[in-house]
């Protein structure tokens, strides 16, 4: 009996240890989920193992509730040149009726996604999208006694279901946590979807908090230890604002919202912020649980002449990113939707320690256009998205599709450069026609382009120091010249600029342009955007948007 076990026993044994083997191999070899790293300075978002450059477009809301309708579209997308569709998922259509869901919906978007090699990141409009329920299913709608409404001062429910209704979060918790299950039961092998934003520019509109009685309650109690500890543990950091307001009433570490901040306006905000980073939070480790992909926040704008209340009071904008931070610790990035003109100061305002840049919504065309290069050349974002992209139909005369053709070939380099203080980007206009820089032991003085006699009203682009005196450039209108910084010849000339582009990854150069194109040898110039391309990539006689040079320095 011993003797006719053995030869089996080896045998079994044999085949344990190569399924274990394989089983090993097959591990190392199926790449990673999604997820965020740090490189240097920079966080970098990692999808196939490698980083990755979100050159996106945001549908319009609505697109995405239809296969038939979104089914023309896809192949313009792909044609504008991005590499990730923003699509909306919404709750009512996913769970209309409660503990039934049909993700018939998502699929085909990855369906049709993975055809055109596109990634997606879906926006999950649950709870709220642009402060009201409106894409809550009807079945919560209907039943404000069990799902009850944010109450404004005059005592008037309105639209919105509140953050302080526990069985509103169950609910969506459950939901997100399906929705993110299925997502790994389907993609968690193909990776089309990258990231999720969880709800959508959320906030109380119409008043500055939510007055039903749960929330006045809230309200009347202690503020809560977590958000005063982060306050002091972060003093040096905080948003200005912010900082002077607890300042003001005595930096208190304990006390009800008004001993600490004072009654008004600015507390209410920061009341409604803590609730919903909550409510938010719990709903993003219950999606985490199940698929933990990266997940961000957006925030609606506000402006100097409002109030909150005009925006959605208690959103992620930057006067309450710090309360954010310490309630939704669970979220990876907290991100603004831009529409309005003043890009700058909104990207510094966002890209701060402890988030990262990325833009998930913001105006399109030529000014899109210019924005992307100054977003991830300056902030290094993860990412910049247009919003109503689907739109777009001309697509040979779009210059966002000309900014994106050029983005998409040098990503790699700016990927490999991101957090290593070796890039710059930025944006000219006719109040703004100079920037000067600091880069690779130069100081760059950056003017709007005067070629040919035409001088363009606007330009934007990044440049990358690749090389001791060797720089990448890329973008549209401008043009710079080179002074040296550290000891030695006090003065710097053009060796030599060769446009080209990236084929595969492998530079490829085309002209040399030493002559009328450099300014006669004073100037590295960048042309304004070329009129119709004849294909995208495209190039022309007025260039490809992508050219090296390389500097000397003499007496």
């Amino acid at each position: 009996m011993r003797t006719t076990l053995l030869p089996f026993l080896r045998q079994l044994t044999l085949l344990i240890f190569t399924g274990l083997a394989f089983a090993a191999v097959a591990s190392q070899a199926a790449p990673a989920i999604p997820h965020l790293a740090k490189q240097g300075t920079a966080t970098q978002l990692i999808v196939a193992d490698k980083p990755f450059l979100v050159l996106g477009g945001e549908l319009h809301n609505s697109s995405s509730s239809d296969l038939t309708f979104m089914a023309p579209a896809w192949d313009r997308l792909a044609k504008l040149q991005l590499n990730t569709v923003l699509a909306a998922v919404s709750w009512e259509l996913i769970e209309p009726r409660e503990g039934e869901f049909d993700f018939h919906l998502v699929d085909g978007l990855i369906a049709d996604a993975r055809r055109r090699d596109l990634r997606l990141i879906l926006l999950w409009f649950g709870t709220w999208k642009n402060g009201m329920s409106s894409y809550a299913p009807a079945w919560m709608k209907r039943d404000f006694q069990r799902f009850p409404r944010v109450k404004v001062q005059s005592g008037q429910s309105v639209e919105i279901v509140s953050a302080f209704s526990n069985e509103a979060l169950q609910a969506d918790r459950r939901a997100f946590a399906t929705l993110m299950r299925h997502l790994r039961e389907v993609d968690g092998d193909r990776h089309t979807v990258v990231m999720v934003q969880v709800e959508n520019e959320v906030g109380v509109l119409g008043d500055s908090r939510d007055r039903s009685a749960a929330a006045n309650l809230a309200y009347a109690g202690p503020v809560p230890p977590a958000l005063l500890a982060h306050l002091s543990l972060h003093h040096a950091e905080l948003d200005k604002d912010l900082a002077a307001l607890w300042q003001a009433h005595g930096a208190h570490t304990s006390g009800t919202w008004d001993e600490v901040f004072g009654s008004g306006p600015q507390t209410d905000e920061l009341f409604m912020a803590w609730h919903y980073a909550a409510y938010i939070d719990s709903v993003t480790t219950a999606g985490k649980a199940e698929y933990p992909l990266p997940m961000f926040v957006n925030g609606w704008l506000n402006k100097p002449e409002q109030r909150p209340g005009d925006w959605p009071s208690g959103g992620p904008i930057p006067h309450t990113l710090d309360v954010w931070m310490a309630a939704a610790s669970h979220l990876d990035l907290f991100v603004p939707d831009i529409y309005q003109l003043n890009f700058e100061h909104w990207c510094r305002s966002y890209a701060r320690p402890g988030n990262q840049l990325f833009i998930p919504e913001m105006l399109k065309g030529e000014t899109a256009a210019r924005w992307s290069f100054y977003a991830v050349g300056e902030h290094e974002a993860i990412g910049v998205s247009p919003f109503g992209i689907d739109s777009v139909v001309d697509i040979e005369s779009e210059p966002l599709c000309r900014a994106y053709a050029v983005l998409r070939q040098i990503a790699p380099e700016i990927l490999a450069h991101q957090g290593k203080d070796a890039m710059t980007g930025f944006l000219l206009d006719e109040k703004q026609p100079a920037v000067t820089r600091r880069l690779g032991g130069y100081e760059l003085e950056i003017t709007l382009d005067q070629g040919f006699g035409q001088k363009p009203a606007t330009a934007g682009g990044l440049i990358i120091n690749t090389g001791e005196n060797e720089f990448l450039g890329a973008g549209f209108g401008f043009r710079v010249r080179f002074r040296p910084l550290a000891p030695g010849p006090a003065l710097a000339g053009i060796l030599a600029v060769d446009e080209g582009r990236f084929i595969d990854g492998q530079w490829v150069p085309s002209r040399r342009l030493n002559g009328d194109e450099a300014g006669r040898g004073h100037w590295w110039r960048f042309l304004d955007f070329p009129g119709k391309p004849e294909s995208i990539p495209f190039a022309n006689d007025l260039g490809t948007g992508i050219s090296r040079c390389r500097v000397y320095r003499y007496e």
